[in-house]
């Protein structure tokens, strides 16, 4: 009685039905044995005259809701909850959906991470020298008395978060865009053929036509092949070309680039990912994460030394002053070491022109094998590098060709008094 109730007003159309708890079922036994919280019947509703078929989420949900008799049927005011929850949780996808696409970075759990750590980092300056401020009379004195040693302070203060937002903002150059670049510059190059040959023929028009048909033809079969061409003039001769093409991007790498697996892209010069900043260190912006490096060790080491003129003061504080005080001094101290230390270990790597992924994985990359120990490929001599690094204005995708074994071999050869007079490490 139950199931004719449930299907009066019904006509089942052949019937495709949705087993819970087995994965075949006997729709003839399921119906005898009244057991249908199993099986879930799609249908057509006759009762308006309309066919009507049944959702994806509605079945979903038929199959989580138990089958109700006509005794327990749901009160008017338990449907009007249930199509208000509704329509609330519709409103939400769509919000979510509108803001996850202006606001890709909130949502996306990398991006989103990433943001939090800079966040961090933000609150952590804010409270070193917020605290600083509060506890010490003296310097709200000297502030008083001299306020331009408060604004240089403040000033570096504001130009170390801009150096890091900046530096986390920028691209540090990506192999794809280096492609584009010589895919337009051949494009260029190819244009200003068809041109010469247009002014040149005598049936100029014809010709053109026919050229530039080709050229839209395979344009992108025209830019691969050069970028290959390009890229095989910067190995030496006789390397092999399995090594050159990236096994996630599948394009083929210049040499000193790398994939990154945090941003999932191929890098020009990668030295490192740093997940503070949130990005990779490259071509593009090595020079700005020294900078950066440079601002937070001068902010680090002010910072620090107002803290030890605190804690040496003669003036009256309470022992929690002094305990919280002694506490973030010697924080201070640390991230000032690690600081000094990483400074100074990129002053290194740019005077030798080499990176991070360089200088440790340099038995694994090829074009490393066969080189002397002590011999710096990319080199170009200290004064050089320091030039190419701060004041280059060559683009962001410039590729270094590796040079020649029978250059590194002379390089590495002893030094002898003529060559430190002739400065030949400079």
């Amino acid at each position: 009685m139950m199931l004719a109730g449930h299907l009066a007003n019904s006509i089942t159309i052949p019937f495709f039905f949705l087993p819970v708890h087995q994965e075949t079922a006997d729709l003839g036994q399921s119906l005898n044995n009244g057991d249908l919280e199993d099986t879930v019947i799609l249908r057509f509703s006759l009762s308006n005259g309309r066919a009507k078929s049944c959702s994806i989420s509605h079945a979903f949900a038929l199959l989580k809701a138990p089958v109700q008799s006509e005794n327990h049927r749901s009160s008017p005011i338990d449907a009007f909850c249930s199509a208000l929850m509704m329509t609330a949780r519709e409103a939400w996808e769509k919000l979510s959906d509108h803001f996850s696409r202006r606001f890709p970075c909130f949502f996306d759990s990398g991006k989103r991470s990433s943001w939090g750590l800079k966040a961090a980092l933000v609150f952590l300056h804010v409270v070193f020298a917020g605290v600083l401020f509060l506890l010490d009379v003296n310097l709200i004195a000297k502030t008083k008395e001299k306020p331009w040693y408060t604004i240089s302070y403040l000033v570096l203060f504001a130009a170390t978060l801009v150096q890091y937002f900046f530096t986390a903002g920028s691209s540090p150059g990506y192999v794809i865009d280096a492609m584009r670049c010589g895919g337009e510059t051949n494009s260029i190059f190819t244009s200003s053929l068809l041109i010469t040959k247009q002014s040149t023929s005598g049936n100029g028009s014809f010709l053109s036509s026919t050229d530039r048909s080709q050229f839209g033809k395979y344009p992108s079969q025209m830019n691969s092949s050069h970028w290959l061409k390009i890229v095989m003039d910067l190995y030496p001769p006789g390397s092999s070309s399995r090594s050159w093409t990236c096994i996630y991007c599948n394009i083929i790498q210049p040499p000193r680039s790398k994939h990154c697996h945090d941003c999932d892209k191929c890098v020009l010069k990668f030295d490192h990912h740093c997940i503070w900043l949130g990005t990779c260190i490259g071509q593009g912006n090595h020079c700005r994460f020294w900078w950066y490096i440079f601002e937070e060790t001068l902010l680090c080491t002010w910072t620090a030394i107002l803290y030890i003129t605190f804690c040496d003061s003669k003036t009256e504080k309470a022992w929690w002053q002094g305990f919280i005080a002694i506490l973030l001094l010697a924080l201070l101290i640390l991230c000032l070491v690690f600081l000094l230390l990483l400074l100074l270990f990129h002053c290194y790597l740019v005077l030798t022109n080499q990176t991070t992924y360089e200088l440790v994985r340099r038995r694994r990359i090829s074009y490393f094998r066969g080189v002397p120990e002590r011999v710096h490929p990319f080199s170009k001599g200290m004064y050089k590098n320091l030039y190419n690094f701060c004041c280059s204005r060559e683009s962001p995708h410039t590729l270094e060709p590796v040079p020649r074994m029978e250059e590194l071999q002379a390089r590495a050869r002893p030094y002898t008094c003529c060559d430190l007079i002739s400065c030949r490490c400079c």
